[in-house]
């Protein structure tokens, strides 16, 4: 049924194009090598790793005609040998986007529907791209565009696990009930200035009554450049309620970046996020929670931190140092990390050293044509013995490291336009 249905809608598309301003249909298939060795985690000793190959299809429609824009993304991810050689189904596929929106002329617009939401460094709001799977979210957003140097986006979205008369969303993976935000950009010469406001609802079973909480993060985000530096700095604080905890953390972040020449770029970077000591026996919740960030994106690609893993923990102190190189279709980086807890560690009673531990991140990409790139990296954690303990054991003098080698390849099917 779910191959009749998309057949028939990709003819329908197909011939609804005879009238459409523009229809485009492109495609991507992005498999990706990975040997992990450590990765998330510190390796038991002489334990063993694991090496697999993952592939995200997606299969891409874009529609504009007059006032309406619609998108829709269909996507498969799987492992390679998940499904049989002989398998006759395969329940891998999902859509990933699926809105439309509508041009209410003088800069306004309605987006409602399946759709990611990214925002300013990703930090908050993330389409998480590396995740073969991505986040999306069902969604409704109100545009205003006056001018091409201001944007306010007023979102709202409102989860439910069926059309049943009860909820029962504590149970649900979508990870919460509601959020309403307001996000402001605007560009001033050479100053960027975005603001935050993001009110999420999540719901948990108190015993036996359904609650809801409400925690708010509020914030912004400052963008500077002059000559060859870019500057950046962003704040957040989070407040409110979470699960009958009252919430109170905070953020912040300062990046410089400087071209040294056309191909060559050397950056400094600082990032808090507020944790909670160990020995912390109250309810309160500080430690801050990126939400929907695309975190694999920050703190090392390792995903020691903020990727399923350390929220309402002791928080983290990251400084970075990176070295780009860029030329012709290949590039390199190389981002050395120092982490360490905002927080507290505890051995028991004893009172652990606040250094995490160094991760050395080395990526490098080429560009074999238009529609084909390679990407490939290692990457190499010297944890501590904090690290640890902060893991729950692992081994850090084991060789914790991770490699990876990825090809996309992105084309564009189909296009027209009248």
């Amino acid at each position: 049924m779910k191959k009749i249905f998309f057949s028939g809608l990709f003819i329908a598309l197909i011939f609804s194009s005879t009238y459409a301003q523009q229809l485009d249909i492109s495609a991507e298939l992005r498999p990706r090598y990975e040997n992990k060795h450590g990765f998330k985690t510190l390796l038991e000793t002489d334990a063993d790793g694991s090496n697999f190959i993952s592939q995200r299809t997606r299969l891409n429609f874009d529609f504009k005609q007059d006032n309406l824009i619609f998108k829709l993304t269909m996507q498969n991810v799987r492992v390679w040998g998940d499904v049989g050689t002989l398998s006759a189904d395969d329940n891998a596929t999902a859509l990933h986007e699926a809105w439309g929106e509508a041009l209410l002329g003088d800069g306004m617009s309605l987006k409602l529907g399946r759709q990611e939401i990214a925002y300013d460094d990703q930090r908050i709001f993330g389409s998480v791209g590396w995740a073969q799977q991505a986040r999306s979210h069902d969604a409704f957003l109100f545009k205003y565009v006056p001018n091409a140097n201001n944007r306010l986006d007023i979102g709202l979205a409102l989860n439910s696990d069926s059309q049943s008369n009860i909820d029962n969303l504590y149970s649900n993976a979508a990870g919460y009930k509601t959020f309403q935000y307001a996000w402001y950009h605007g560009n001033f010469n050479n100053f960027g200035l975005s603001v935050l406001l993001l009110n999420t609802g999540i719901e948990y079973l108190d015993i036996t009554e359904q609650t809801l909480d409400y925690m708010q993060t509020i914030g912004s985000r400052l963008t500077y450049k002059f000559d060859d530096f870019n500057v950046d700095g962003a704040a957040y604080l989070q407040t409110g309620k979470a699960i009958d905890n009252n919430v109170s953390a905070s953020y912040f972040t300062g990046n410089l970046a400087y071209k040294v020449s056309s191909d060559i770029s050397l950056g400094l970077g600082y990032e808090h996020l507020s944790g909670k000591d160990q020995n912390d026996v109250t309810q309160d919740i500080n430690s801050f929670m990126p939400l929907f960030g695309t975190n694999h994106k920050f703190n090392g690609l390792m995903d020691y931190f903020y990727v399923s893993n350390h929220v309402g923990s002791v928080g983290l102190n990251d400084i970075s140092f990176t070295f780009s190189y860029k030329k012709d279709k290949f590039s390199a980086k190389l981002v050395p990390h120092l982490f360490s807890s905002a927080a507290d560690i505890y051995d028991g009673s004893t009172k652990m050293d606040n250094k995490l531990g160094t991760e050395i991140d080395l990526a490098l990409g080429y560009k074999v044509s238009k529609d084909i790139t390679m990407n490939s990296g290692y990457s190499k954690m010297f944890a501590t013995d904090s690290m640890e303990i902060l893991k729950g054991g692992g081994d850090s003098n084991e060789n914790n490291s991770w490699a990876w080698l990825m090809v996309t390849f992105k084309p564009k099917l189909f296009s027209t336009q009248q």
